[in-house]
């Protein structure tokens, strides 16, 4: 049983698209910048001055953090080419389209942030839509 499992393993791993490689690079690097900045949060929570209330610092750090699971299971699924991983990443890049158009808006280093958010977001949209990753992660495709 663990042959037969070995061998279907085998050519699902091979047969990943650079694209879907690609998209799951880049949203599991969008999870761990997510994850940074809760961490980051936490710390100057710690180190830094003391925040109005403690709690609401606390609870906003906690929840950033608990935040950077969903890119990171996300490209974990893309990674092991599983289906359902593609509707949650697609989804995270709808949200950071507006976040990166705001982010650009700002001034200074948030332009540069948001500027690479939308072109992040951009890049695994069109990785993600492309026939042969679709195809992959066994979503059908109309044929035209």
């Amino acid at each position: 049983m663990s042959t037969e499992t070995s061998a279907a393993a085998g050519p699902a791993e091979t047969a990943r698209p650079t694209r879907v490689t690609v998209a799951a690079a880049l949203v599991g690097l969008q999870g761990i910048v997510v994850a940074g900045l809760g961490v980051w949060m936490l710390a100057l929570l710690l180190t830094g001055d003391r925040p109005d209330s403690v709690t609401q610092a606390a609870t906003g750090a906690v929840t950033v953090l608990a935040l950077a699971v969903l890119p990171l299971a996300a490209a974990r699924g893309l990674w092991r080419l599983r289906r359902w991983s593609r509707s949650p990443a697609i989804f995270l890049q709808l949200l950071s389209l507006p976040v990166g158009w705001q982010m650009g808006n700002s001034e200074g280093a948030w332009v540069a942030g948001g500027l690479a958010l939308a072109a992040v977001a951009i890049a695994v949209l069109v990785c993600l839509f492309h026939r042969k990753a679709a195809d992959s992660l066994g979503i059908a495709g109309r044929d035209a």
